[in-house]
């Protein structure tokens, strides 16, 4: 997609226009960059440019430049960026875009905003189909709404066509009352549309160079501007203050939700539930009540997820569960169980059939085919073999103030309660661990591990230390009768 390629008569381009500040998002992030379902704003609208397999994306970028040039190419690393001058005003973002696309393109320019990220590519390609069997040299897509505040007025003639935009700060009380406004969006001809833009001066309410005024001076000079009113007005609803981005979050997340419903998924309880667009579920999992699911996560056939549980990254394997469980960066394999109240973090593996139960954390370890840490555990930096069983309150030391170093056990081990590994650190296969087991060496297969100490009773001690306590009075109570 390069700008030097030659153009045929209906080539296309899609300008993204994504200059602004956003300042009534009230943030220190540039408000393209804000999320949607997982991904940024700029970043919905950049997928529904490329699909539209245009000959050339341009963005044309200015606030916070660098961090939106950074996720531009993320997402779309053939789009040109284009950096907007000191010249307000959307008309003069659509001016320097026009001007960087090479001389010999001929064809159709789209126009789109990077905060409008619901507007989709089939809603796109019935516009540019309507503007080129009109052939027209401006098209602007419209809606209808009740309340038009904030939006530019639509201004047609007796025959339908469009006259000019009005914006809401120039508009007079007429013009006010008109609820058909203008969607942000639009098609030109490239060649028609640098040549209005020329002609546009700042002489306004905002002092900007309004693209709007394109369309005017276009019909002035007596140009048939067509338009395209899109029934579904949420498609092209812009993202101004967070208030807005809640609700095209609610929306999108219930469009996504109702997605996977009808692919096979269960989900018990739509409204509690939170799916970014990146995650892949298979045929057959069930989601329960309060599932948040993001970013790259994958849940295969079978899986039942929740209730209450946060996955990110997450891949989950057939038949698995996870209660009441957050992981990120984590693999939970075939049949395993995890939860409830576990804490998996990057680097995770649990096996096949293998089980993380409640209160536990689990840090870049890997546990193999059926082993279990049941109960009140830290497991970081380990590996755990196969059919091991870690007793209830394990803990694996494997900080020593500097450096992290790992533990490895065996196959088929069963340790007891409290055992505290302090790695690095060896228990071979078969190998036994004792009760509050403080585990310093390496143990050979088979062994029993065991920290010995002799267990001393100080009796009288509560009676002489803690007089007149209710523990003094039932041990004296309790030794009464064996003196």
């Amino acid at each position: 997609m390069g700008l030097n390629e030659g153009m045929s008569a209906h080539s296309l381009a899609v300008v993204v226009l994504a200059a602004g500040q956003g300042t009534r998002m009230k943030s220190t992030r540039a408000k393209v960059l804000h999320e949607l379902s997982g991904v940024p704003l700029i970043g919905h609208v950049l997928a529904t440019a490329q699909a539209l397999e245009p000959d050339h994306v341009a963005v044309v970028v200015r606030h916070q430049r660098d961090d939106v040039a950074a996720v531009i190419a993320e997402h779309a690393p053939a789009a040109v960026i284009i950096d907007q001058d000191e010249v307000p005003g959307t008309g003069r973002a659509l001016e320097v875009a026009l001007a960087a696309l090479p001389a010999s393109f001929t064809g159709d320019v789209v126009v789109i905003s990077g905060d409008v990220p619901l507007l989709d590519s089939d809603t796109l390609r019935a516009v540019i189909a309507h503007h080129r069997e009109q052939d027209a040299i401006a098209t602007v897509i419209t809606t209808v709404l009740e309340d038009p505040t904030g939006y530019g007025r639509i201004i047609r003639d007796d025959a339908g066509l469009v006259q000019r935009v009005v914006e809401q700060s120039d508009a007079g009380e007429e013009e006010t009352a008109i609820t058909e406004v203008n969607a942000g969006a639009y098609v030109f001809a490239r060649d028609a549309a640098t040549k209005a833009l020329a002609k546009v001066d700042t002489h306004n309410a905002q002092g900007e160079k309004y693209l709007t005024d394109v369309i005017e001076q276009l019909a002035r000079a007596g140009n048939a501007v067509q338009a395209v009113r899109v029934e579904d007005s949420w498609l092209l609803k812009g993202i101004n203050d967070r208030a807005q981005l809640g609700d095209v979050q609610a929306r999108l997340n219930r469009m996504i939700v109702r997605g996977w419903q009808l692919a096979g998924v269960t989900v018990v309880d739509p409204a509690s539930c939170f799916i970014d667009v990146g995650v892949e579920l298979a045929d057959d999992v069930t989601i329960l009540q309060g599932v948040q699911l993001h970013g790259a996560t994958s849940i295969a056939s079978g899986a039942t997820i929740g209730p209450d549980t946060t996955l990110r990254d997450t891949v989950v394997g057939p038949g698995a569960q996870v209660l009441r469980t957050h992981a990120e960066g984590a693999e939970i394999k075939a049949g395993a169980t995890v939860g409830p109240f576990s804490f998996l973090r990057p680097g995770t593996s649990v096996g096949q059939e293998g089980k993380v139960g409640a209160f536990v954390e689990i840090k870049n370890s890997t546990l193999h085919r059926g082993a279990k840490v049941p109960h009140l555990s830290y497991i970081g930096d380990a590996e755990i073999g196969e059919g091991t069983n870690i007793g209830a309150g394990a803990i694996t030391a494997n900080y020593d103030g500097r450096s992290k170093h790992r533990t490895t056990i065996g196959a088929h081990v069963k340790t007891g309660s409290h055992t505290v590994f302090v790695a690095p650190v060896e228990v071979g296969d078969g190998a036994y661990g004792a009760a509050g087991a403080v585990i310093r060496r390496s143990v050979p297969p088979g062994a029993l591990a065991m920290s010995v100490t002799t267990q001393r009773n100080l009796e009288g001690w509560v009676e002489a230390n803690r007089q007149g306590t209710p523990s003094a009075d039932a041990a004296a109570a309790a030794t009464k009768g064996t003196k």
